[in-house]
C-alpha cells in the first residue's frame, strides 16, 4: 500500500508548545523514539534527549513538562495513526466479517509506515508500545491524566474497533472489552514472545512478519471464537445464574 498523509491530532494538554509545528519540536519527537527505543523508558531523561538533538535541555522543557507527558504524546500519536490506518483500510469494505480481519492485521502490522511524515518511525514506535505501553496509565495518578484526556485517542481507537465488531453481531453482549482486549493481547504476545516465552505459544524465533501473523491468526481465533460461539456462551451464563 502506497504511504498516506494524515494530519494527526494530538491532545494539546500533553505539550507546552506544539512540537510538530517547528524544526526543533519534530527532532525532539524522532530522537525520543530512537532513544526510548535504545535505552528504555527508565533511563530516558530530558538530558540525555538534548545531547543526541542536539539542543539545550531547557529548549526541550518549552515543549514537554516532563518526559511522562512526552510518552504518552507518542503514544497518542501511535493510537491516531492506528485510527488513520483503520478508518483508510476499511472506508470501501461492505462486508463486515473482512473489515474484522483487516483490523486484526493493522493492529499487528508495522510495515506501513508514514513515509510522508518523516520525524516518527512508527515501526520502532510500535517497539516500544509492544514493550512500555501500559506504564502510560498503569500508575497512581492515572485518574487525573484520564481526567484531562490523555487516553481519548486510545478510547476512541477502541470504541471504532468495537463498532466493527458490532457490525460483525449485532447483539454481541462485550464489543468494547473484546476491542480493549484484542489490542491488550496483540502486544502482550508479541513481547512474551520475544521475552518470556514460556507466557505465550507463539513462537518468538520467527523474524517479525512471520510473528506478526501468528499473532494475527491468535487473535482471529480468539475475536470470531468468541463471537461465533456468543449463543454457546450466553447459555453457559444463564445456566450458572439460574443454578446459584
Amino acid at each position: 500500500m502506497k504511504p498516506f498523509f494524515v494530519q494527526l491530532e494530538i491532545n494539546p494538554k500533553l505539550f507546552l508548545k506544539d512540537p510538530q509545528k517547528t524544526k526543533l519540536g519534530r527532532k525532539i519527537i524522532e530522537q525520543s523514539v530512537l532513544l526510548i527505543d535504545q535505552i528504555g523508558l527508565e533511563r530516558f531523561n530530558f538530558k540525555k534527549l538534548a545531547a543526541v538533538i542536539p539542543s539545550s535541555e531547557a529548549s526541550i522543557y518549552r515543549y514537554f513538562e516532563n518526559k511522562h507527558n512526552l510518552f504518552v504524546y507518542l503514544l497518542n500519536w501511535y493510537w491516531e495513526w492506528m485510527i488513520a490506518r483503520i478508518e483508510l483500510n476499511t472506508m470501501n469494505i461492505a462486508k463486515p466479517k473482512r473489515k474484522l480481519r483487516l483490523v486484526l492485521g493493522i493492529i499487528v502490522d508495522t510495515a506501513n509506515k508514514n513515509m510522508a511524515i518523516e520525524f516518527v518511525d512508527e515501526e520502532i514506535l510500535h517497539k516500544i508500545v509492544v514493550r512500555e505501553g501500559a506504564k502510560a496509565y498503569h500508575h497512581k495518578f492515572v485518574d487525573e491524566d484520564n481526567e484531562d484526556g490523555f487516553f481519548l485517542s486510545y478510547k476512541q481507537l477502541c470504541n471504532n474497533i468495537a463498532k466493527i465488531i458490532s457490525e460483525v453481531k449485532e447483539d454481541f453482549p462485550y464489543p468494547k472489552a473484546l476491542a480493549s482486549t484484542l489490542i491488550e493481547t496483540a502486544n502482550n504476545n508479541l513481547y512474551y514472545a520475544r521475552h518470556l516465552p514460556r507466557l505465550t505459544d507463539i513462537s518468538g524465533r520467527a523474524d517479525d512478519q512471520m510473528l506478526n501473523e501468528q499473532v494475527k491468526k491468535m487473535l482471529e481465533f480468539f475475536c470470531f471464537g468468541l463471537i461465533e460461539k456468543n449463543t454457546e456462551a450466553e447459555k453457559f451464563i444463564g445456566e450458572m445464574a439460574t443454578s446459584r
